[in-house]
């Protein structure tokens, strides 16, 4: 198999409900977009997004950007975390934070 026809391992930023995050996990799961989503990140804690993606058997792990001392130890943070899950695409999805 061709290295650009296996799917695209994503990891999805959320920050709220997660609609977003179910429209790509709908279409991943109907073929419509070439991935699997691999992780599941969020900057508050909580969110609907994270039961969607709990009820979907997808790892999921919250950020809260408000444990954090300044941005630069949260922006670090979060970059471990989402590297962790060695993804090919990485998804804003609702979350408003600048990267």
């Amino acid at each position: 198999m061709p290295l650009s026809s296996l799917p695209k391992r994503i990891v999805v930023l959320v920050s709220g409900s997660g609609s977003n995050l179910q429209a790509i996990i709908d279409e991943c799961a109907a073929g419509y977009i070439n991935g699997v989503v691999v992780g599941v990140i969020s900057n508050v804690p909580g969110v609907f997004a994270l039961h969607r993606a709990s009820t979907h058997n997808i790892a999921n792990v919250v950020v809260d950007h408000t444990a954090f001392e300044n941005r630069t130890s949260f922006d670090q943070a979060l970059a471990k975390i989402v590297l962790g899950f060695v993804p090919d695409l990485i998804v804003l999805a609702g979350f408003m934070r600048i990267l």
